[in-house]
């Protein structure tokens, strides 16, 4: 494995995660979220479960990570199914200090698998998710490469979504409410900014501090406002001062950029 990029041998995005990597202090956390899912979800619901993020690639922080969970189902997520996740996110969050909150991204097997997600939903499962629970999908995804259609498809939507982002800034009355809002558009912005320049580099990353140093190499003129994005992303703020210009004057520029020159997202329905 090439480490420096986080490429296989044969040049394709290597798996970034691993139970093994979990740190001793965060193992217990991942141990109840594997247990309550099966509990919860049983085989007649649950296709597959993943952990991803900074816990699986053994960066977490205590008190400061949050746990990640992708669930791929037999069958689209019913309201139901969608509870029962809302049920599950809260109990580790208050039972495990080490960790600050958690978050439960339920799918279908055939959305995760489908043609449409093959390089979104299907390139974050066998890339960027560690089996849990149940038979990995992986096998029957393709080996990715760091290339213009892999950027337009996991981050090709920004110039989409940032009308909502805006409409959640002014509505925003709460303090914690604000730094969830600057936790979520400043990572998305890390994120566009660096599969923007993912095919230059030839690499994969999801560390957000390296995302924004690579981002720098290459737009420099740009880069001081990155780094401090990806600041945000790792310790929030609930400062509208902060808030607002990440999204009214950072983000769409790379959102501009994204879709000048890898194009837009396919669109979902």
């Amino acid at each position: 494995m090439n480490d420096d990029r986080g490429l296989n041998r044969d040049g394709t995005i290597a798996r970034e995660g691993s139970l093994s990597r979990v740190q001793e202090r965060f193992a217990p956390v991942v141990a109840a979220a594997r247990s309550r899912i099966a509990e919860v979800f049983g085989p007649a619901r649950l296709d597959s479960a993943y952990v991803y993020g900074s816990i699986p690639r053994g960066t977490a922080v205590p008190g400061v990570s949050d746990l990640d969970l992708r669930l791929a189902l037999h069958d689209e997520p019913t309201d139901a199914d969608r509870a029962d996740a809302n049920t599950i996110e809260t109990a580790p969050d208050r039972a495990f200090p080490q960790i600050n909150g958690a978050g439960i991204l339920p799918a279908s097997r055939r959305t995760l698998l489908s043609d449409l997600e093959r390089h979104d939903a299907g390139f974050f499962v066998a890339c960027l998710c560690t089996p849990l629970l149940g038979n990995d999908l992986a096998g029957q995804l393709p080996r990715y490469r760091p290339t213009s259609l892999l950027a337009r498809e996991t981050n090709g939507d920004l110039a989409l979504v940032l009308p909502r982002r805006r409409a959640r800034a002014s509505e925003a009355t709460t303090d914690e409410g604000r730094r969830t809002l600057s936790r979520v558009v400043s990572r998305r912005i890390v994120r566009t900014g660096f599969t923007l320049i993912t095919p230059l580099w030839g690499g994969w990353t999801s560390d957000l501090g390296e995302c924004a140093a690579l981002f720098g190499r290459y737009c420099p003129e740009r880069a001081g406002q990155m780094r401090g994005a990806g600041a945000l992303g790792r310790t929030p703020t609930a400062d509208p001062a902060v808030l607002t210009p990440l999204v009214d004057d950072l983000a769409p520029w790379p959102a501009a950029e994204h879709i000048a020159v890898h194009g837009e997202k396919a669109p979902r329905p």
